[in-house]
Order: C-alpha cells, then structure tokens, then sequence
C-alpha cells in the first residue's frame, strides 16, 4: 500500500502545505486504492474525472496561496447526498437514472472548503437497515473479517462510509445517522463516526428518511479529523427551516482542554443481559481512563431510554411513510407503466422500485398513523419521545457528559440477522435514544474483541454542545492509543 494513505486527514493536509504531496497525488492514491479494494463493494458510483479535476483546482489554490480547511483532501458520499451531475439513487432502485442539477448544502460546504470528491458510498436503501445489505448494489462489506475468514457487515445504514475510511479508500466521509447509522459502523469498521445535534448540519439536498431523526455527520480515521471536517460542514442554512443559528464552537481549542473537572455520567440502564462481555469491560476501562484523566464518574439514571427502540421503530417508519409517498413514477426515478390507470402506475412503480425492508417500514409507518391507531401508536410514540428527551436534559443538570458503549456487540457475519428484523433492531439500542432526544453522540475505536475485532465507545453531550463532546472524544483516543488497521479482506485486493 502506498505510504500516502497512511496519513491521516490532519497529517495529509501539513505534507501538502510542505510540498511533500499534492491533491492530485493523494487523489490518485485514493482512487487506486477505492480500485483495489473494489470487492468490498463500499463504492457505487467513483468519479475518477470529477475527482482529478477538483484536486488540480485544489492544487492551483495552494500554489496562490488560498488555502481552506479541507484543501485537497479526498473525500466519499453516502449516496444520500445529492450531488449535482452524478447520479444519487439511495442505494434503490426505484430512483436509479436521478441525476440532480443541484449540490446539497453539506456537500457544498465541503466543496467550498476545498474538499475532493472521490465518489459515491454505498448505504442501506434509503438508509433503512443496520448492516448495509438493503442496498440494491448488494452490501458493503467491512474490511475486518471474522477469525474464520468469513465476511462481516459494515453496519448501516452509512456502511460503505465507514467500510471505505476503514480501508483505506477514503480519507474522510459523509454519513446520516437516523437511530445510529453513522455511530454503529463506525464501530463495527473501527473508525469515528459523529452525530451531530440535530439542527447542526443542514438537510437541504439529502434524500428524507425521517426527517425529525436525520442528521448528517463526518467518517474519519482519528478524533482530530472528525472535528476539522465537523466544522466544515455545519452551520446555519436558510435553506432548511430546522437548521439552527448557532455559531460552531472551536473544537481545536475545546480539545487541548482535557478532560479534567468535567462531570461523566455513567447510565445504569445501558447495563443490559447478554451484552458481550468485551463490550462491558471496556465501557468500564474507558470510566477508568477518564477517571485517570481527571474527569468525575458520576451514576446517573435515565429511565425512560428503555422504551427508546419501540418509540423510535414507530416514529421513524411513520415519517419515511410520509416522505416516501413522494416516489410514484411521476417526476423522477423509475417509473412502471403496466395497466390503464395512474393508480396502477403508481402501484407497479413503488412495487418494483422499494425492497422489501423499505416496504416493510412504508406499512409499518402507514399503520400507525392510519385512523382509530394513530393515537395508540403514533402520538404516544411522540408523548414517550418527549419523555426521553427530559431524561436526558434532566442528566445534563448535572453531568458534562455521558459515556455508554456505541453497540452490543462487535461486527456480525453478513447476512447473520437480515431475516429476523426484530433481532437487527436491536443493533440500534445503544444509539437510537441521542436521536430521538436530538443530542450529539460520537463512537470513537477503543478496543477490540475477544476475536480481535473492533470495539467502540460513545460519547453523549448536550445539544449544540459539541465542544464537551470532542473534548471527552480526545481524551478517549489519546488513552487507547489504538494505531492498528484491519488485516484486509482477503478479496480486497490489499
């Protein structure tokens, strides 16, 4: 493997600015290695044009000295974001042929501050599932494998997002996190992943699933990559009625800070049967490095988080029923002509375009907010949601943060759950309550498994308080000290 894709984001961006490396080079690179390492299938669409154009303007910048945050460096999409003149089609098929004329604002953002697009990353099919094997290109795969050899999922629905900063064939990606689809792959690849407070990063231009839930976040290989990208995508938009006007804290100075006399709460609920027994020692080696590090450990309780997967699995579905209502075959993606009648068109349309987990969600959200059930279901969904978000606000009173791990388990072989829905849901459980109270959660890598696979810790703030959650983040990963990469794949090329 070349050297070059050995820096992290940070380090490429000081060899650029010391003429050791150029855009170009570093893109080359990372095209290269998105070739080599095509068998994971963490890429749909690669840019290989698009992309060498870009850095050639990037490098011209830096000659004139206009140099941004993110100058040069490569960048992957979840094809979630719409991107203008390359084909977004959420990993279905019902919007294949979709090429919009416009860029969403997160991506814009990362454009303007001298990013490079490398392409587009595979997901769960409207970002619905938890191990990227809804997607109508197949499932990403995760560069780790199992002791056995066998393939492992990414995560989802953002796994082909943490599958290709794993491995290597990107150096920074964009993911959404609806229930834990940015946090839960990030832990499974043993890279960063972060959701930020929603009303952070803008909406505008990415494809809905449920749109009080989404979120768009950063993919990176350390702490320090994911608050430097951070940065370049949030802030306001006028374009989303849900962005906030708030200015973004300076996480650089927020970081050097340390974590001493901040207050860690510790929640008794995430103690749950079953969990794996690696899962629970490191969450109580990751008290001990923050205790060491000067922070307060302090328990606390949030009770109502237990009814957070029931509450979220109606919510959400009975949203994305309501945004995906608008793909019918009339203005864009594919469209099914059989019989007379529009009726009929839009039948055969959404019949042949929606897999079968989408469509699931689509009747689970359908009867829930149907007459003589949307109060049983829907609005006690939304009571207990509000429930949940005092706890953690009541938490917040007394606690800078909190720690819990990002997942029960470590990553499960490729299609292990995908015929019990129920028992994938689960994946979600330690994730899904920072969405539905709307704060900001990162994973951050700390260990490993008994089977030496990646284990992650997550961070919880309060909202618009992403300066204490980076600060408790680079306090984790400086004392984990974890510097290995996966072994690759044996397909992979690598």
């Amino acid at each position: 493997m070349n050297d070059i894709l050995k820096l992290n984001a940070v380090e490429a961006s000081a060899a650029m600015q010391k003429g050791d490396t150029s855009s170009v080079e570093l893109t080359k690179a990372y095209l290269a290695a998105a070739d080599a390492t095509a068998a994971l299938n963490n890429y749909v669409t690669l840019c290989e044009d698009k992309a060498l154009e870009m850095a050639q303007q990037s490098d011209k910048r830096r000659a004139d000295g206009r140099v941004r945050p993110l100058e040069g460096l490569p960048i992957g999409v979840k094809d979630l974001f719409c991107t203008s003149g390359v084909e977004t089609t959420a990993c279905s098929d019902i919007l294949r042929g979709f090429v919009p004329t416009y860029e969403s604002t997160v991506t814009e953002k990362l454009w303007a501050a001298g990013g490079v697009m490398l392409g587009k990353l595979n997901c769960d099919e409207f970002a619905m599932g938890s191990a990227n094997e809804t997607s109508v290109f197949g499932p990403a795969v995760n560069p780790w494998s199992a002791a056995n050899g066998s393939e492992l999922a990414a995560g989802g629905s953002s796994g082909g997002s943490a599958s290709a900063v794993a491995a290597g064939s990107a150096l920074l990606a964009t993911g959404t996190d609806t229930g834990g689809s940015i946090r839960q792959p990030a832990a499974f690849c043993g890279v960063v992943g972060m959701k930020p407070t929603y009303g952070r990063c803008s909406r505008w231009g990415i494809v809905a699933f449920a749109s009080s839930l989404d979120q768009a976040g950063p993919f990176t290989r350390t702490v320090e990559d994911s608050a430097l990208m951070f940065q370049a995508m949030a802030g306001h938009d006028p374009k989303d009625s849900t962005s906030a006007n708030l200015p973004v804290p300076d996480l650089t100075a927020a970081m050097a800070k340390g974590v001493k006399g901040l207050k860690i709460g510790i929640p008794s609920e995430y103690v749950m049967d079953g969990m794996d027994p690696a899962i629970t020692a490191l969450w109580e080696t990751g008290q001990s490095w923050l205790k060491d590090a000067g922070a307060e450990l302090v328990p606390i309780s949030l009770p109502y988080t237990k009814y957070a997967l029931p509450t979220y699995y109606i919510i959400a579905p009975a949203e994305a029923s309501s945004n995906l209502a608008r793909y019918d075959g009339v203005r864009y993606g594919q469209r099914i002509t059989e019989g007379g009648s529009l009726d009929e068109m839009y039948e055969a349309t959404r019949a042949a375009g929606f897999g079968d987990e989408v469509k699931r969600r689509i009747m689970i959200g359908t009867y829930a907010l149907s007459a003589g059930y949307y109060d049983a279901y829907y609005l006690k969904a939304q009571q207990v949601r509000q429930l949940i978000r005092q706890d953690f606000e009541t938490a917040f009173q007394t606690v800078n943060a909190i720690l819990t791990p990002a997942t029960p388990s470590a990553a499960f072989p490729l299609g292990e759950k995908q015929d019990d829905p129920v028992t994938m849901y689960l994946n979600d459980v330690f994730t899904v309550p920072a969405n539905l109270a709307g704060i900001p959660g990162i994973s951050v890598p700390a260990g490993f498994s008994e089977s030496g696979l990646p284990l992650g810790l997550q961070v919880l703030s309060g909202a618009f308080c992403e300066d204490t959650l980076y600060q408790v983040a680079r306090c984790l990963e400086l004392q984990a000290g974890l510097s290995s990469e996966p072994p690759r794949h044996a397909s992979a090329g690598l």
